[in-house]
């Protein structure tokens, strides 16, 4: 992709809805463009998107800074904000300059790009892509890379929990947060239902998840839904 400008779709400020730092004030850039298809994603392929160099979106997230007073950090999201890594280098500086934190939400497939711009984030909150619950293939081999290189960093990870999600691909997860280091929070997100013949995620089911990485030991795991649905604030 062409460094010096990036395709956005929207500069907002909103609270964040899922995680760790759930109901905190953020700067959302939300970036164009995904490498993944999951079943249940709930972003629009074909949003408008509008392109920006780095100094002007940094003027405008000062604008909306100045305009809506403090926040928290600045969330990069996307699609996938790693497919503009080369930009997001020009960028983050700015960011880190003006005194903002760089809150980076990731799928966790592209360790390569992380490599490139780690030094100005201050926290990711990265996906694990459970094959069952995404219908994509699985990424365990990227995941383990992301999360050693995030590990540097204030990171968590997060796991959407479908009704198709299976105990093994649960267990993988739990492992592989485990080997990082069993401080790094491990979030079980159940899937907010995007179309009306979407199940919810069985509660049984949820809390057998949550039983097996208290089990393994895992010092941080929770239950955390998205509250920005329930709310339904964008």
């Amino acid at each position: 992709m062409h460094h010096t400008k990036a395709e956005v779709v929207g500069v907002f400020s909103s609270i964040q809805g899922e995680g760790i730092f759930l109901g905190a004030r953020q700067i959302f850039i939300r970036f164009k463009d995904c490498n993944l298809y999951c079943t249940y994603c709930d972003e629009a392929r074909d949003a408008a998107s509008k392109e920006y160099t780095a100094p002007e979106l940094i003027s405008e997230v000062k604008f909306i800074e100045l305009s809506n007073g403090p926040h928290h950090s600045v969330s990069v999201t996307g699609g996938e904000p790693l497919l503009y890594s080369e930009f997001l280098k020009a960028f983050l500086p700015y960011l880190r300059k003006e005194g903002l934190k760089a809150y980076l939400e990731t799928n966790g497939t592209l360790p390569d790009e992380l490599v490139k711009v780690i030094d100005w984030v201050d926290i990711v909150a990265m996906d694990f892509k459970l094959p069952s619950s995404t219908g994509e293939r699985p990424f365990w081999r990227e995941h383990s890379e992301f999360l050693k290189i995030a590990a540097r960093k204030k990171v968590f990870v997060k796991v959407v929990v479908t009704s198709e999600t299976t105990k093994e691909d649960v267990e993988k997860a739990v492992a592989l947060v485990k080997k990082a280091g069993g401080r790094i929070p491990l979030v079980l997100q159940p899937v907010t239902p995007t179309k009306k013949d979407d199940k919810a995620v069985n509660k049984e089911a949820l809390l057998r998840f949550l039983e097996i990485g208290l089990k393994n030991d895992l010092k941080n795991i929770r239950v955390i839904p998205q509250i920005h649905k329930i709310l339904d604030v964008k």
